[in-house]
């Protein structure tokens, strides 16, 4: 079994490193990113630092890979936050220094592609967290939303338990970032519904492991950062979120099939199922189209369940992926799922 450590938090005042371990939209977006740097700076005190490839698009994954090795082997910098995601940081992971790295432990902030690095630090025995990119949540039009702020806020400086609860209000509808409208207000929101449930008649409390569904349907085929080791993920909480380009319920349910096909489904004593993103801009579903939509891939996780781990713990509609707000998750860290008290805590 891994050995797995938080890494030391930062202060108020020290640097961090923004990097892009993906795409480099900060260079054709830079007014999300440029906000978020500010919000870096005057909500959280924290001076961040660029690195060569953060604004470039088209960067090689050497130059990514070059990129994490000067943030983490820096003794100045104490935290690491990825810019945005994107669709190849795959092809970063094998030209990264593990050892380098061990020897460097700070705690990473991403998600989406960004769930290849947060598995690798994870199997390289680090703590890392998934959430609040720059350009996407400390970006965000108007304000941060104060759920993700203050998760934010919780996740840099204060170890221990820190409590999840159901969003009051929730959006996945976003303008246009090459609109200069799009940030002249906050985003509209729609009430919440609250939380799930399914099996709720116990807790359980496991290690983290999961991430962006489709990110690791890829890594799955790549057989690249999974163990062999079935009993590595034994009695931990599974969670999963799915992106922006909206997978269909086929997909979601194939990618969990074969999970289970490979035994780890069954491993998990929980599953955290993020609040499924029923919008985009390429595909402008309609109030009723996204209840659809919704409702199809919440199905499709059960069937999949069903058939491979018909008594675990299952908590729907986390706010824990590509919807608003999004609360920050440790990756590898600790996690309690109570089902009879309807709680769920972290520990950061």
């Amino acid at each position: 079994m891994t050995t797995i450590s938080y890494p030391l938090k930062p202060s108020p005042g020290d640097r961090v490193a923004v990097i892009s371990p993906s795409a480099g939209l900060p260079g054709l977006f830079p007014r999300p990113y440029e906000l978020g740097l500010e919000r870096l700076r005057k909500e959280y005190g924290l001076e961040p630092v660029e690195y060569p490839a953060t604004r470039r698009m088209g960067s090689t994954p050497r130059e990514r890979a070059d990129d994490i090795h000067a943030a983490f082997a820096d003794p100045d910098v104490k935290a690491v936050f990825a810019s945005i995601g994107g669709e190849d940081q795959i092809t970063v992971l094998p030209l990264l220094d593990g050892e380098l790295i061990r020897a460097n432990p700070k705690p990473f902030f991403g998600m989406s592609d960004n769930t290849n690095l947060l598995l690798y630090l994870r199997n390289a025995g680090i703590v890392g967290y998934h959430g609040a990119t720059v350009m996407c949540e400390l970006g965000r039009p108007g304000a941060m939303h104060p759920q993700t702020a203050d998760s934010l806020r919780a996740a840099l400086f204060t170890p221990g338990p820190y409590e999840l609860r159901p969003a009051e209000r929730w959006n996945d509808v976003n303008g246009d970032w090459a609109d200069p409208a799009t940030f002249d207000a906050e985003p509209a929101s729609r009430p919440g519904d609250g939380w799930t449930w399914v099996n709720p008649d116990r807790a359980v409390e496991g290690r983290s492991w999961g991430g962006n569904q489709e990110i690791l349907g890829w890594l799955l085929m790549a057989d690249r950062g999974i163990s062999h080791d079935q009993a590595e993920y034994d009695g931990g909480v599974l969670f999963l979120e799915t992106s922006e380009e909206l997978p269909s319920a086929d997909e979601v349910f194939r990618t969990l099939r074969n999970m289970g096909e490979r035994g780890l489904l069954q491993r998990f004593s929980a599953l955290l199922m993020g609040r499924a993103r029923t919008w985009s801009l390429l595909r402008p579903n309609s109030p009723d189209e996204a209840a659809r939509y919704a409702a199809g891939q919440r199905e499709a996780v059960l069937r999949a369940m069903r058939a491979y781990a018909p008594e675990t713990l299952i908590v729907f509609d986390v706010d824990l992926g590509h919807t608003d707000p999004q609360l920050v998750i440790p990756y590898g860290g600790f996690v309690r799922v109570d089902g009879p008290a309807r709680r769920i805590t972290v520990t950061y």
